[in-house]
C-alpha cells in the first residue's frame, strides 16, 4: 500500500536514476490544503503503483497558490509505464475533489552534486527553497561549472550561511537549467543570508557567463509518500 510519512525526502539517495519536479497552480491556500488532502487519500486508497518509484512529495508555495511535486525513480521508462497505467485515475480522483487544477508542467532531471548536511545536523528544514537558473542555447556544459562555482561559494562563506542545512543541485536533461532544491532552517535564516554582503566568489557567481535568469520559489513540506 501506499504510506503518508512526514519526514523530508533524501536528496542524496543514490539510487533514483530519474528525478521529476512539477508545479500545480490551485489558486488559494485552502485549496491549496484540499489540493494535498486529496492527493494523500488518493494514494493510500491505492496500492504502491511500483517498486520503481522511491518517494513522492508534495510542498506548498508560500505564494498561496501553487503546489510542487518532487519524485525519484529508478529510470524513465518506470515513469512513462506509471503514466500508462496508472497515473490519469489519480488525476481525476483529485480533480473531482478539488476542481480546475491549473498544471505548469514536468521537468525531468538528474542529480549533479550537493552541499550536504554536515554529520550529526539533525535540524528538521523550515524552509524549501528552488532556484532555477536558465542558461543560453548551447551553454548547458557551462552548468556543472556553474554548480561548482556556488559550492565553492558557499565553503568560502560559512557564516553568511549558517542557516543553511543543505542544497542540492540538479541538471535538466534537456540541457537548459539547473535547479537548486535547498533546505533552510527559516525562513529568517534565508532572508538574512541574501542580505549578507557578497564574497569575491558570490559575485563570480553572479556574473558568471551563459546565465540568462535566475528564478525562485519558497515552499513547506506538506506531504510525503512512501510505499508502505
Amino acid at each position: 500500500m501506499s504510506r503518508r510519512i512526514e519526514q523530508h525526502p533524501d536528496l542524496t539517495d543514490p539510487r533514483p536514476g530519474a528525478l521529476f519536479f512539477s508545479t500545480w497552480r490551485v489558486g488559494t491556500p485552502e485549496r491549496q490544503r484540499q489540493t494535498v488532502e486529496a492527493i494523500g487519500r488518493t494514494w493510500e486508497r491505492r496500492p504502491w503503483p511500483t517498486g520503481d518509484l522511491l518517494r513522492y512529495h508534495v510542498y506548498a508555495g508560500h505564494d498561496g497558490s501553487t503546489l510542487m511535486h518532487y519524485s525519484q525513480w529508478s529510470d524513465e521508462q518506470a515513469y512513462e509505464a506509471f503514466v500508462k497505467a496508472h497515473r490519469q485515475e489519480r488525476v481525476d480522483e483529485i480533480d473531482t475533489a478539488v476542481p480546475e487544477i491549473e498544471r505548469l508542467g514536468l521537468a525531468r532531471y538528474r542529480r549533479y552534486r550537493s552541499r550536504d548536511r554536515a554529520v550529526g545536523d539533525v535540524r528538521v528544514p523550515g524552509l524549501i527553497v528552488t532556484v532555477r537558473i536558465d542558461f543560453e542555447e548551447g551553454a548547458g556544459e557551462r552548468r556543472e561549472e556553474w554548480v561548482d562555482l556556488v559550492v565553492k561559494a558557499l565553503g568560502d562563506d560559512p557564516e553568511g550561511h549558517a542557516g543553511l542545512v543543505s542544497a542540492h543541485f540538479h541538471l535538466s536533461t534537456d540541457g537548459g537549467h539547473v535547479l537548486n532544491y535547498a533546505e533552510w532552517e527559516s525562513d529568517q535564516a534565508y532572508d538574512e543570508a541574501l542580505a549578507a554582503p557578497a564574497t569575491d566568489t558570490w559575485e563570480r557567481v553572479r556574473t558568471s557567463p551563459g546565465v540568462t535568469g535566475v528564478s525562485g520559489s519558497r515552499y513547506r513540506h506538506a506531504l510525503g509518500l512512501v510505499p508502505g
